[in-house]
């Protein structure tokens, strides 16, 4: 009943465009761009769509049913119905929601998935015939609850930064309040089904991977300081994305007791594939017509920050923040050096990522592993 409520109260999303109604939520739109969908997405769409589709066939269940639990709690199910109120507001918790619900690009909600690929890869070591504990499932919805959560958090609007009218702060602020009430409840159910796991090591890993997810918002990128190096881009991602997918791929098989080469070498996996698709997503935001109207996001993307990092005195904070500059500089990049180097680079984790696998015996789930890796690579 509940599910058929949120299904219900969301279904508006489906074809509404969030067209924006006032000059004033156009100008909103421009300095608050989309930033939630383009994380885990990959342009080779039907390579892509297949591998997770043969992915989930292995695995037992498609992963967009991880943590249904939680979304099936009368709590979410108001929460939905309340968003009914945020309609034309572009608040950035819509087209989180939206994603969540109707995305059919397998975009969103594939780490859980990669956690019991590996599982599976792995095997039990106790010779089970069980391939993948329930101990492990649940971690992978666990994980799938987290970033979630934090994909959540991070739509929270600064409303310090608008200059609206009242009518559509009123909106901000309400959608400000359900996003930080939707988090913190996911978060919250996290927790208590990561404490019934009663693993210590793994309670830490864990909650290791959530504080890095908090750091990755008082960085030098995520702050636009013009002094960025790819190292600086290497450590967001890391903390953005790859310090939870890898922590939950290590977790994983050391809750049935693999050896530390095995947990090893899911974490390093977990890692470079996350950097594999963080700079995948980054070339493409360079390679597509609409990149024309940029966002000063997209001066912070690899090749962004190679190019910048490599050219510091020649731009300064006030010269970055000018839409036209960024557009000169935009072409400029898409011209340059740095755009290759990030080609050469994604092949590089690609093949670091692949590299881990290897210490796994040739297998189905193994291969599946293998062309994730390879739909998310430049070729």
């Amino acid at each position: 009943m509940n599910l058929t409520r949120i299904f219900r109260s969301l279904s508006f999303m489906r074809d509404h465009n969030f067209l924006l109604k006032s000059h004033h939520l156009a100008s909103y739109s421009k300095k608050f761009p989309s930033k939630c969908f383009g994380i885990w997405s990959s342009k080779k769409v039907t390579e892509w769509n297949k591998a997770v589709s043969d992915a989930e066939k292995l695995v037992g269940y498609p992963t967009s049913l991880m943590g249904l639990r939680c979304f099936l709690s009368d709590e979410i199910s108001n929460v939905a119905i309340q968003m009914r109120k945020l309609v034309g507001s572009k608040h950035p918790l819509l087209q989180t929601a939206r994603g969540l619900i109707y995305n059919d690009s397998h975009t969103l909600q594939t780490r859980g998935l990669i956690v019991l690929l590996v599982c599976k890869a792995a095997g039990q070591p106790s010779g089970s015939d069980q391939d993948i504990d329930n101990s492990q499932r649940a971690l992978a919805e666990i994980t799938e609850m987290i970033y979630t959560a934090c994909l959540i958090h991070k739509g929270v609007v600064n409303m310090s930064d608008l200059d609206l009218v009242d009518e559509v702060l009123e909106g901000m602020s309400s959608g400000n309040k359900m996003a930080t009430l939707t988090g913190d409840f996911l978060l919250a159910n996290a927790c208590t089904e990561l404490a019934r796991l009663e693993n210590t090591q793994v309670v830490e890993n864990i909650s290791c991977a959530i504080g890095n997810s908090m750091e990755a918002e008082f960085t030098k990128i995520k702050n636009c300081k013009t002094d960025v190096t790819f190292d600086d881009w290497l450590d967001q991602t890391y903390l953005t994305s790859g310090s939870l997918l890898a922590h939950s791929c290590q977790s994983a098989l050391l809750l049935v007791g693999h050896n530390e080469s095995y947990q090893t070498a899911a974490f390093n996996l977990g890692k470079n594939l996350a950097i594999t698709r963080q700079l995948y997503e980054d070339i493409n935001k360079f390679t597509q017509p609409e990149t024309d109207d940029i966002s000063p996001q997209i001066l912070s993307t690899a090749p962004g920050v190679l190019y910048l990092g490599n050219r510091s005195t020649d731009f300064s904070e006030e010269v970055l923040e000018d839409p036209k500059e960024q557009k000169k500089i935009l072409k400029k990049i898409k011209e340059s050096g740095e755009l290759q180097q990030c080609k050469d680079l994604c092949k590089q984790y690609g093949i670091k990522a692949r590299q881990s696998l290897h210490v796994f015996e040739h297998s189905v789930p193994r291969d599946a592993l293998f062309r994730i890796i390879n739909a998310t690579t430049v070729s």
